[in-house]
């Protein structure tokens, strides 16, 4: 059986012309090289060096003879392995991602096509639903990668890859409110106004609910949402005070279609987080996917 490890020892001290330089490249000791040439000797039955007061040179009879057609193999032996390594590092084949509407709107959209104008060959399939549908998504092998509202109750079946992003969530109303409710407001004067939350199933309502339970205050929704579209129309339409990450409303803030309303308590700081399946494996294409948002 042909011994590669031989061949290449062999193809390193012909090209440096020394043991000890050809030690030094392939990181073993000069003993060892030194085994290696006289076990190719001793299989193939010829000298394939002559030692000089220059170093280590090719024998007429022996070496020179198999040279150029060693450093062919090994050539196309190192091209093979580098067209395995492209294949392997190739982003192909098929995503898909689960996240709400409003994350693929305000967070995912300029990052799915950032992604397909770098990897054109991968195929991407979204799938949207709010957080806990899009965890049980996750879990049935509905989608590879899941990015949700946080937090989350802990699921052993689940890892959070990391946060992607902050969310302030803050009070909004029209200028109809705006002007009553001018200058910094107790929380609990909030519940003497028309108030717009989302649905009680929901992340951010939960999370609302457990902030506002810990500071002792109660307030009750005269109108509950499933979309951060639908809230921020009917505030607009001066419906109410709602509740809504300023991230997802700062068109509106700036074009002073909303106003941000000022309380003595601030909401707690969320975060949209990155969930992975524990112990599932992470394709090539995923993995590009994901590096996006650790720039």
């Amino acid at each position: 059986m042909v011994n590669l490890d031989l061949y290449r020892v062999f193809y390193t001290v012909a090209k440096s012309g020394s043991l000890t330089k050809a030690a030094e490249e392939l990181y073993i000791s000069q003993p060892a090289v030194s085994r290696s040439i006289k076990q190719l000797e001793l299989q193939l039955g010829v000298n394939l060096f002559t030692r000089t007061h220059r170093g280590m040179v090719l024998s007429a009879q022996g070496g020179k003879m198999i040279f150029a057609e060693v450093e062919r193999a090994l050539n196309l032996l190192e091209q093979a392995e580098n067209r395995i390594a492209e294949v392997k590092n190739s982003a192909t084949g098929t995503i898909r991602i689960g996240a709400s509407d409003t994350i693929f709107e305000y967070f995912l959209a300029d990052k799915i096509v950032e992604f397909h104008e770098r990897f054109p060959a991968v195929k991407i399939e979204l799938t949207a639903d709010f957080t806990p549908e899009t965890i049980a998504k996750l879990k049935a092998d509905k989608c590879d990668v899941a990015f949700v509202n946080l937090p989350i109750t802990a699921d052993s079946e689940v890892k959070l890859h990391g946060n992607c992003m902050r969310l302030n969530d803050i009070f909004i109303t029209s200028d109809k409110y705006a002007r009553q409710s001018g200058g910094v407001l107790p929380l609990s004067k909030l519940r003497e106004y028309p108030l717009i939350f989302m649905a009680e199933n929901t992340v951010a309502r939960r999370s609302l609910e457990n902030f506002l339970s810990s500071v002792g205050v109660s307030l009750a929704p005269a109108i509950e949402v499933g979309s951060w579209d639908l809230m921020k129309r009917l505030v607009a339409k001066g419906m109410g005070i709602g509740v809504i990450p300023r991230e997802y409303a700062m068109r509106e803030l700036e074009e002073k279609q909303l106003y941000e309303v000022q309380t003595d308590l601030k909401l707690p700081v969320r975060s949209i987080g990155i969930l992975l399946m524990k112990n599932a494996p992470i394709s090539y294409a995923l993995h590009c996917f994901i590096e996006l948002f650790h720039k």
